[in-house]
């Protein structure tokens, strides 16, 4: 949390818009939380957790290698059935904001199918999570750019930063770094997010990175 909320940190420290309506993370809503999932993949690498680490009583020793190779690995928990929860609630909020206006919203039942559906998981008898569900305002059937983000902030990384396969390892290059700054986190919101990302990447954006890291294919 620390890194994802330190990213939007970044991207309004960094921003150089003229014009204050288009800086930092005023972007569209399905790209705003990209460079905020972007640093979370440093949380992941053993090298960035070496850097970060030190004992409680000798700060100068940093956590054992083997130590921080299995914490790097947890990432991967449970994977499936959070990735299916961030569906559950995005599809959620779509679902609420199309009810028509002389509709009757029963935010308890459409949580009970979309999560019995989509996780495989009945929701806990006499709850609704809707109704502390924050997201709700602010993000208006927006929710969905949380996953979509996540597309676009792991392609970045793992073709700039470091591989999947960790083959290309640049995590800490600071010309990749300054091009990341440059491209993506100076403009904001005064060029559109399919030409920030295009011009990081050298090519379009797709989601084979993200299914990957998924444990995926594109099949």
């Amino acid at each position: 949390t620390f890194f994802h909320e330190f990213g939007h940190v970044m991207h309004v420290l960094c921003s150089k818009a003229n014009i204050s309506r288009f800086s930092g993370t005023r972007v569209e809503r399905d790209f705003v939380e990209a460079p905020s999932q972007m640093l979370e993949n440093w949380c992941w690498q053993v090298e960035s957790l070496q850097r970060m680490s030190g004992h409680y009583l000798d700060k100068s020793k940093p956590i054992p290698v083997d130590l921080a190779s299995r914490l790097a690995k947890t990432k991967d928990a449970n994977t499936g059935i959070l990735n299916k929860r961030q569906l559950v609630f995005g599809k959620f909020d779509q679902a609420i904001h199309t009810i028509k206006p002389n509709e009757k919203a029963d935010t308890a039942a459409i949580v009970e199918e979309l999560q019995t559906t989509i996780m495989g998981v009945p929701a806990t008898k006499d709850t609704n999570f809707a109704a502390s569900f924050g997201h709700m305002i602010g993000y208006d059937s927006q929710y969905y750019g949380y996953m979509w983000s996540e597309v676009f902030s792991v392609d970045m990384f793992a073709s700039m930063f470091k591989s999947l396969d960790g083959k290309l390892n640049k995590l800490f290059d600071p010309s990749v770094g300054m091009k990341y700054r440059t491209e993506i986190l100076e403009p904001g919101g005064t060029k559109d997010a399919i030409d920030l990302l295009t011009n990081f990447l050298g090519r379009l954006p797709n989601n084979k990175n993200f299914l990957q890291s998924k444990g995926l294919s594109e099949t």
